[in-house]
């Protein structure tokens, strides 16, 4: 990485779930370090010795380095939710959010929500066992996170802040996670998928309605930022 100094590259490898392990550990021993995508953070996540504590709360690791040896991990896809709402937000404290999905963008948003002292989070996902697991990883006691199971359950609600952290909307197809009009009102939209032109289908239709809106470029930039602090 020359401009910065670095006598390092950055290249991407393939490999299957039973061989994540047995890679991070050997460039961590190596005295290298890397990231990870989907679908293997969780898989990552379990082969850490010194993980962080939000890698601990959403069982999920993207970033690994070393440490004198001992192969460190973290979840910096939080860090982004957080820096890619609160360009939607003045703050996350106090506000009521709806997320669409129950996958690992959406452990991170809950976790960042949680952490930051939202008032109310409340999940819908295809599989409503998948959002109750997920609720009750992130808030055991049910104070914060709740799930939800139709839409129609959300025609009264009152949201600041909507997130897609599923994957509808992704290049080539024009779907939308929820239908604006589903809900009662809310104040920003966030598509955590992200596209070249900053314009998803979902951010579209919140701008067509007059609702602030961004896509996933934002996260995605300030959890690369974050991954390679580390």
């Amino acid at each position: 990485i020359r401009p910065l100094g670095l006598d390092a590259v950055y290249l991407a490898l393939r490999c299957d779930a039973a061989s994540v392990g047995p890679l991070v550990r050997a460039l961590c021993r190596a005295g290298g370090g890397g990231n990870v995508t989907v679908p293997h953070k969780p898989a990552a996540a379990q082969c850490l010795e010194k993980p962080t504590d939000v890698v601990l709360r959403t069982g999920a690791c993207n970033t690994f380095w070393g440490e004198d040896g001992v192969i460190c991990g973290d979840n910096t896809d939080v860090a982004g939710f957080r820096a890619a709402a609160t360009g939607l937000l003045p703050t996350l404290a106090g506000s009521r959010v709806l997320i669409v999905g129950a996958g690992g963008a959406a452990a991170a948003a809950v976790c960042a929500l949680v952490e930051d002292g939202a008032d109310s989070v409340t999940l819908l996902n295809r599989s409503p066992d998948r959002a109750r697991y997920l609720a009750q990883r992130m808030d055991p006691d049910q104070r914060v996170v709740a799930v939800v199971t139709a839409i129609r359950d959300l025609r009264d609600a009152d949201f600041d802040l909507v997130v897609n952290a599923s994957s509808v909307g992704l290049p080539g197809d024009e779907q939308l996670p929820i239908p604006l009009d589903a809900v009662r009102s809310t104040r920003a939209v966030l598509d955590l998928v992200y596209s070249a032109s900053g314009a998803t289908p979902f951010v579209r239709a919140a701008r067509a309605a007059n609702i602030p809106a961004a896509d996933g470029t934002a996260m995605l930039l300030a959890q690369g930022a974050a991954a390679f602090h580390r």
